[in-house]
């Protein structure tokens, strides 16, 4: 009895494995100081701290024990809303090009953090988790132009994610 228990359980596990979706690719290579300071949050699906944020501006600096730190401040509930800041802490995971880092809010979890869409000119991005769960299209610029977002949506979508759960961030002028 007691095999059969565990064949059936090594099956769910199986098929599990086989309905999960392929890992999102990350782009090649980013340049940390090219890619350190403040990015505007246009759109997200958002984890539980930032459902309701506004005004919403993830930044980073470069420590020099090579780790990020990372401000993540917002107003909570309406653009004059009190003001929420995180202090999260980057760890870019060697042999990943930059790319893929681990995320820590509190220890010793990590969160998977993926730049998985950079443009050349280091002024939109897009950051995304294999898990499909939370996504964050970012600029350096308050607004991005119509042709621009509509292709960084199409991108998240292609990725597998849901884009019906998309959270657009309203910024203050």
């Amino acid at each position: 009895m007691r095999y059969k228990y565990s064949l059936l359980a090594a099956f769910f596990l199986l098929l599990n494995g086989c309905m999960s979706q392929a890992p999102i690719k990350t782009v090649p290579e980013v340049n940390l100081k090219s890619f350190m300071g403040p990015w505007f949050v246009i759109a997200h699906i958002p984890t539980f701290i930032e459902k309701n944020a506004f005004n919403a501006i993830e930044s980073y600096e470069l420590n020099e024990d090579g780790t990020i730190g990372t401000t993540f401040t917002f107003n909570e509930g309406s653009l004059s809303g009190p003001v929420k800041t995180y202090h999260p802490k980057g760890f870019v995971m060697k042999g990943s090009g930059n790319a893929l880092w681990g995320m820590q809010f509190i220890w010793p979890i990590k969160a998977q953090y993926k730049i998985v869409y950079l443009d050349q000119n280091y002024q939109n991005t897009i950051i995304a988790r294999d898990d499909r769960d939370y996504v964050w299209i970012m600029s350096r610029q308050k607004k991005i132009d119509q042709d621009t977002l509509k292709n960084l949506v199409k991108k998240i979508e292609d990725d597998g994610y849901d884009i019906k759960k998309l959270r657009w961030i309203e910024h203050a002028n």
